[in-house]
């Protein structure tokens, strides 16, 4: 089978030739990666670590904020942040936001600035080998969060609900036109569109079933329907603990959860594997932090390879991979060689 093949029969719930794998990395991993094989372009370092997908991108080109106070960069819904990677927001512009008419007036980007013109070219040398990701990545949860800080935006869903849902609205709506530009402009090019909010923390989910329900559950329903309008399976980033989400995450049509953390309350992969695994792909559940990270030797992280492959292999419906997308910096390249490797030797049906 090609890696698309692989991808697509493992979405369809039936067994391929072999478990796929997917490698998410950040880019000070990637570099450390290169160097630490000797593999000069990034499309080597993919085949070296086996992995079955590649990712589309469009490129924001709005305007550009003044950053102030430090800020080292700002999202496009002109939050500005600092610190490592995007870092955190140094304001909350919609903290004390308390009426519809305040959300209507605030400055809400255009999907105009979404430039999609050249994700037909990074994806055409990859289309018929692998499978191909795209579509905004639509973070409406942290943007929601972003303008109006996390605790607040708990008291908002209890003091002024119709408010809240104005904001996510609005939030998705960027995200929904901005992804279905780029469906329009690339056909059949992308397979997955591939979404992300984390919605766990590490001992339960961030917000109860009731609230989930009724506050953020609509927008992940517009979004998985965007993508099953244009012929694409969905998959969600998800990090932390959420068990009690799943069943409503299913019933919404999602097609896959991405980055399972076994070392959060209820994430244990037999257990999800036994209650989910038949409605929903799988995907990671190699502990990135006692595993990857901190693990004595790459024997030791083969040999734990393995035993999360005989348990989620069976029946197919499962993605290999690390329990976060972002394969951190210290992670040591040879474990992460281990745990793909271990792949091609436990991962064939």
């Amino acid at each position: 089978m090609t890696s698309k093949e692989r991808v697509l029969t493992t979405f369809r719930h039936k067994e391929p030739d072999m478990v796929p794998r997917w490698c998410g990395s950040s880019p000070e991993f990637w570099e450390k990666a290169k160097r630490f094989t000797g593999i000069e372009t990034d499309e080597d370092m993919s085949r070296r670590f086996g992995d079955d997908f590649r990712r589309v991108y469009a490129v924001f080109c709005g305007p550009e904020h003044e950053l102030q106070n430090e800020a080292t960069w700002c999202s496009p819904f002109g939050v500005q942040r600092t610190g490592i990677g995007y870092g955190q927001p140094t304001s909350h512009p919609l903290a004390h936001c308390t009426t519809l008419q305040e959300i209507e007036r605030y400055p809400w980007p255009s999907p105009a600035w979404i430039d999609t013109s050249t994700i037909s070219g990074q994806g055409a040398p990859h289309k018929d080998a692998y499978a191909i990701l795209g579509g905004e990545w639509s973070p409406f949860w942290h943007d929601a969060i972003d303008l109006t800080g996390h605790e607040n935006l708990y008291y908002m869903m209890y003091d002024t609900p119709a408010v809240v849902e104005a904001l996510f609205e609005h939030i998705t709506d960027y995200y929904i036109e901005g992804t279905r530009k780029t469906f329009e402009e690339t056909g059949d090019l992308i397979d997955i569109f591939f979404i992300g909010n984390d919605l766990g923390g590490q001992t339960g989910p961030l917000i109860g079933v009731e609230w989930f329900r009724k506050f953020v559950l609509p927008s992940l329903k517009r979004l998985i329907d965007l993508g099953h309008q244009y012929g694409k399976y969905v998959m969600m980033h998800c990090c932390g603990s959420f068990r009690q989400l799943i069943p409503d995450l299913i019933d919404a049509g999602l097609d896959g959860l991405h980055a399972l953390q076994p070392d959060t309350v209820g994430m244990e992969p037999a257990g999800l594997k036994r209650d989910f695994g038949k409605d929903i792909v799988l995907n990671g559940a190699v502990d990135s932090h006692n595993i990857l990270i901190s693990g004595a030797s790459p024997e030791f992280v083969y040999a734990e390879t393995a035993k999360v492959l005989e348990t989620m292999k069976p029946g197919g419906g499962y993605i290999c991979s690390a329990s976060h997308d972002y394969i951190l910096e210290e992670t040591p390249v040879e474990h992460v060689l281990a745990m793909f490797d271990a792949v091609e030797e436990f991962g064939r049906f």
